[in-house]
């Protein structure tokens, strides 16, 4: 006669096994269709894109080893805008609407480059070392975006890269075929 103990140990691997068993089978592929009605799966050829680079002011790009917009298929990524002249030299400073104004005609001359409109951003993030002041200011993008805003992040921060600089602007762009 079996000890209540062996059988339920038994019982006990058993349903182990079967647990095993059935969580095994539910983890495996459907296997694939080999009827003739099944839907075909057409898949494109992958292209390799060659990015396009853009340089705003290439004296000045070169100098800090950046570039103002790369562009790769529909998709484009532009630099963070400040407000300076063709040398590099900080323009409006202690004037942050100035600033903001100079970085949007900037940021237009790349979009005009590549053929888009602020219509096409769709993500915009700013930089400023004066927060309050900008949300006062910040009604003149609807200057700028007509159409719809893009997504984007405001950030406050203590310093950008030259002390003169009160704000930047960077932006991402999808140009449609």
């Amino acid at each position: 006669m079996k000890t209540p103990t062996k059988t339920i140990s038994q019982i006990l691997s058993i349903i182990v096994l079967i647990a095993i068993f059935i969580s095994s089978q539910s983890c495996k592929q459907p296997e694939k269709e080999t009827s003739t009605e099944a839907a075909e799966v057409v898949e494109a050829p992958m292209t390799s894109e060659k990015p396009e680079y853009f340089l705003l002011r290439p004296e000045v790009e070169k100098a800090y080893g950046y570039s103002h917009a790369v562009k790769i298929g529909n998709s484009i990524k532009v630099s963070g805008a400040v407000s300076m002249d063709d040398q590099g030299n900080p323009t409006a400073v202690g004037d942050l609407e100035q600033q903001m104004k100079n970085c949007y005609a900037d940021l237009e001359k790349v979009l005009t480059h590549f053929g888009c409109t602020f219509d096409d951003v769709v993500v915009e993030n700013v930089l400023t070392t004066n927060m309050p002041l900008f949300l006062e200011l910040s009604g003149f993008r609807n200057n700028v975006y007509t159409k719809h805003f893009p997504t984007g992040t405001w950030m406050g921060v203590k310093e950008l890269a030259l002390p003169e600089f009160l704000i930047e602007i960077e932006l991402e762009v999808h140009k449609s075929e």
